[in-house]
């Protein structure tokens, strides 16, 4: 009897032993699985945060080279002596600022972190626009005009020799992106050296004895900052954004990249790399909500010039009706680099809508399109309901200086800077000597 109680006691304890065992075993597996997933993860999120890096120091180096050509344009601006060269340069000042407005909202600094310079770059845009209408017509610039352009060249040059300090700071690898995102300037700040002196704060101290240009465009900075009312449909998620994506620029998944999400911006997008033949790349951002295209870019070497003009015209007007922008026109264009930048606006009942405005960038030799820019419209559009209570186009011209003679005339609809818009008679001519 006793040696059978020993025989279960043993049994027991032996079976306590292997729970024991496996439990422990369990525990080791647990333990591993946890490290595994650890390492995944923090591999996933250095590599998440090394793209986000490479993006935002593309946008950023695009952003000084930018504004180094506006300076450089401004320079010639003030002494270019031909209302034909006038126009060329004044035309390359506003196609720059244009796209360094872009860049600028691609980083990743609170867009009140950077609100002068924005405004600034806005307001060179829409200026030096203004003015090469005025050269195209004829009219060489005024004395007001050109002091007009040397301080704003003056304020140039400091935004980019502080660019250039700034630029120095993250080539020697003492600025961290990826910490700035929820950030902003402050975080920015700090993260630079005492010695450099150089931020973001930096650089918005730069305007701060800058009071604004005494023009407001067809494309004034208040028409960024109102409610997006051409940005329609609910938020998508990164996957249904590659979709579009792949629709968009009929290309394979394998073959595009995502860079993240970009909150920061006037438009929180999606941002996507393509790769192309020749190893080149094309850069897209995809709207947050609804989905639409934002900004759109892709460098090719141009070959001899096969497309007229005209032609390019017809292509980008076919290229957005073929995407969904229906009735846009084109209000103005200049060749540039063998390629052509066309701005389209919106048409409504035969008025020119300038708020809705569509940007494309189309090669002359093969007439593929190689950029596009939607703020404008994807801020603005909506259908306006267009009063009919208004002048006669005769009453109109009657405010017009009789020098100048009209080569079209036709109603549009131009922001104000109360953030409101106004239905006008347009007229286009040239001045008689």
């Amino acid at each position: 009897m006793k040696n059978i109680k020993e025989k279960v006691q043993d049994w027991k304890d032996r079976l306590k032993d292997r729970h024991m065992l496996s439990l422990v075993t369990v525990i080791l597996i647990l333990l591993i699985a946890v490290i595994l997933l650890s390492m995944y993860i923090y591999d996933k999120q250095r590599t998440f945060q090394m793209s986000s890096e490479n993006t935002y120091n593309m946008s950023f180096y695009e952003l000084v080279q930018c504004v180094d050509e506006i300076e450089t344009y401004l320079a010639k601006a003030r002494i270019t002596s031909t209302a034909e060269h006038e126009a060329k340069t004044l035309s390359n000042i506003w196609n720059k600022a244009s796209m360094a407005e872009v860049y600028l909202g691609q980083i990743p600094i609170k867009t009140e972190g950077l609100s002068k310079t924005k405004k600034f770059l806005n307001q060179v845009s829409d200026y030096s626009y203004s003015l090469s209408m005025k050269a195209m017509a004829g009219e060489n610039l005024s004395d007001e005009d050109l002091k007009t352009i040397e301080d704003i060249h003056n304020y140039s040059l400091d935004l980019k020799n502080t660019l250039f300090q700034l630029e120095s700071e993250i080539n020697d690898g003492n600025l961290a992106w990826g910490e700035l995102t929820n950030e902003g300037s402050k975080a920015f700040a700090q993260q630079v050296s005492a010695d450099a002196g150089t931020s973001f704060d930096n650089i918005e101290t730069t305007f701060d004895d800058y009071t604004g240009l005494i023009y407001d465009g067809a494309f004034s900075e208040h028409m960024v900052s109102r409610d997006r009312k051409g940005l329609t449909g609910e938020e998508i998620d990164e996957n249904r954004a590659k979709e579009i994506v792949k629709e968009f620029c009929n290309v394979n998944s394998e073959e595009i990249e995502s860079k993240g999400l970009v909150e920061n911006g006037n438009i929180p997008a999606y941002n996507f790399e393509i790769k192309m033949e020749e190893e080149n790349k094309k850069y897209i951002s995809i709207s947050q909500k609804g989905g639409h295209i934002v900004y759109m870019n892709y460098y090719k070497e141009i070959g001899d010039e096969k497309i007229k003009e005209d032609e390019a015209l017809q292509i980008g007007k076919n290229f957005l009706s073929e995407k969904g922008y229906k009735n846009m026109k084109e209000t103005y264009y200049m060749k540039q680099n063998g390629c052509l930048v066309i701005n389209y606006a919106y048409m409504q009942d035969d008025v020119t809508v300038y708020s809705d405005l569509i940007k494309l960038k189309i090669a002359l030799d093969d007439g593929k399109i190689l950029g596009m820019e939607s703020a404008g419209y994807l801020n603005c559009h909506e259908e306006r309901k267009i009063s009919e209570n208004i002048i006669t186009k005769e009453k109109a011209k009657e405010n017009l200086n009789k020098r100048l003679e009209i080569s079209s005339e036709k109603l549009a609809i131009i922001p104000t800077e109360f953030g409101t818009e106004i239905l006008c008679w347009e007229f286009t001519g040239k001045s008689r000597r």
